[in-house]
């Protein structure tokens, strides 16, 4: 079942599903995990670990999220992609003294850097800097008509922008030369002046400020607060503190039942189904239960402008195990762990849980399921499938486009848990999910042996000399 490499793997993938070379669905779908594997593992986690050298390791920050992040007077920039080098350098640019001195001189109070999708994640987690919205939003973010300019580079750019932007004195920058959008000016963004190409295109932006037409103008007022950039290192520290990080705590949580296990729930927004509705109320249910949620992509940013990633929540919605946990530590119950493209950093975090002992030997051991309530595309079907290959069940809110073939979509929600102890299950229902979910993660505290009631006593003397300790 181990890929071998990830070229290796894709250009197979290709070969197989050539006319006429491989015909069985099941060996078809064993290697679709197998390379799935090689995204997950071998692709995002090394991804994931680069930003972190290059760009530093996240930790706690606070900030804001919602489109009301957006100035009335100041020059407002939109990033929207999923390239961090780029918003690494505006986010760094846009504090420059010669760049405000620019703004000002144009006649705004400043200048407001603000992210779509999952840039926003990532300059969230290492800057603080707010979020304007997710998938979504993107369209809503320029009928402001408070953005300057819109920079987009890969993936989840929607073709529209550009017309939408017309209405408006907005610009769509595009930056990447693998993406180019009709309508989009472009410039490309090079690392050899990282830092110079950020400033041109800022000056560009505060160029445009005296364009805006007063009259169009409309940012709603709606914003919330937000505690973000929960990598596996900043969790480690929260648990243990410098000289004793670790992830005993946690597993002592759950083992005493006072943690029920753990959700990942990741994913887009789709088009198709009702903006957050899902991913919000099923957040809402599993913490009542005890269930520490683990988030990223747009579904952290729905949870975000929910003003669901506070510490706070833990006390307002959290179950008693969870809220205690949440109180000794000073956590949300919620925690914001990076982008979509961080996924991995879910499962880097369930690994350190089997690492530290006490919670079985493998992924497929764990009280952990993932979710992906309003996937939409085709990363999503990729992610998915590496979750499963790696041990852990997944629901989805509405199922992959397999229907037309019994045979895979029993393959893909039965018979791969004889295969990774995991699989795939369809709930269209928040509260059906968050039903099947609980049973899932009961099911794996009852194989441990941890699924029992514990009653808390308060000990004398006489009782611990009475122990067998």
């Amino acid at each position: 079942m181990e890929p071998v490499g990830i070229d290796r793997m894709v250009v197979e993938c290709l070969h197989r599903t050539h006319m006429g070379v491989d015909h069985d669905y099941r060996n078809i779908l064993i290697h679709a995990f197998r390379t799935s594997l090689a995204d997950g593992w071998g692709g995002s986690r090394v991804a994931s670990i680069a930003s972190d050298i290059l760009f530093g390791s996240p930790s706690p920050v606070r900030s804001t999220a919602n489109l009301g992040v957006l100035g009335e007077k100041t020059v407002n920039v939109v990033v929207h992609g999923h390239e961090p080098a780029l918003s690494e350098m505006l986010a760094a640019a846009s504090s420059d003294p010669e760049i405000r001195d620019c703004a000002k001189a144009a006649g705004a109070d400043g200048i407001t850097l603000a992210g779509i999708c999952c840039t926003a994640n990532e300059i969230l987690m290492r800057h603080g800097i707010p979020i304007a919205g997710n998938f979504l939003q993107q369209e809503l973010a320029i009928v402001t008509g408070a953005v300057e300019m819109m920079i987009i580079d890969v993936q989840c750019c929607m073709p529209s922008l550009p017309e939408v932007a017309s209405a408006y004195h907005t610009e769509i920058l595009s930056t990447s030369d693998i993406a180019k959008t009709i309508g989009a000016a472009h410039v490309s963004f090079t690392t050899d002046d990282a830092y110079g190409n950020a400033k041109k295109i800022l000056k560009r932006a505060i160029d445009n400020y005296k364009n805006r037409d007063p009259e169009k103008v409309a940012i709603p007022k709606h914003t919330k607060p937000v505690v973000a950039g929960f990598s596996v290192d900043a969790i480690k520290y929260m648990l243990g503190g410098t000289f004793r990080a670790s992830f005993r705590p946690l597993n002592d949580a759950i083992i005493q039942g006072r943690i029920k296990g753990i959700a990942g729930i990741v994913g887009c927004n789709n088009p198709k189904t009702k903006l957050d509705w899902y991913i919000n109320m099923l957040t809402e249910e599993l913490i009542k239960n005890d269930v520490l949620v683990l988030k990223t992509g747009c579904a952290a940013i729905a949870s975000a402008k929910a003003g669901m990633l506070t510490p706070e929540t833990a006390l307002e919605k959290a179950g008693r195990g969870l809220r205690e946990v949440c109180e000794a530590v000073g956590m949300p119950p919620v925690l914001h762990m990076g982008s979509c493209v961080d996924n991995s950093r879910l499962l880097e975090a369930a690994t350190e849980v089997v690492r530290e002992g006490g919670l079985g030997d493998d992924l497929s051991d764990v009280p952990v399921v993932g979710v992906a309530p309003e996937w939409m595309s085709e990363k999503a079907v990729a992610i998915g499938c590496y979750f499963v290959a790696s041990g852990i069940d997944v629901v989805l809110g509405h199922p992959f486009y397999v229907s037309g073939s019994e045979n895979v979509t029993k393959f893909l929600n039965e018979e791969s848990k004889g295969i990774f102890g995991a699989s795939f299950h369809v709930h269209a229902d928040p509260h059906e999910a968050a039903i099947a979910i609980l049973d899932m993660l009961n099911e794996r505290r009852d194989r441990l042996g941890i699924n029992r009631a514990a009653e808390r006593k308060l000990m004398d003397m006489k009782d611990r000399r009475e122990l067998d300790v």
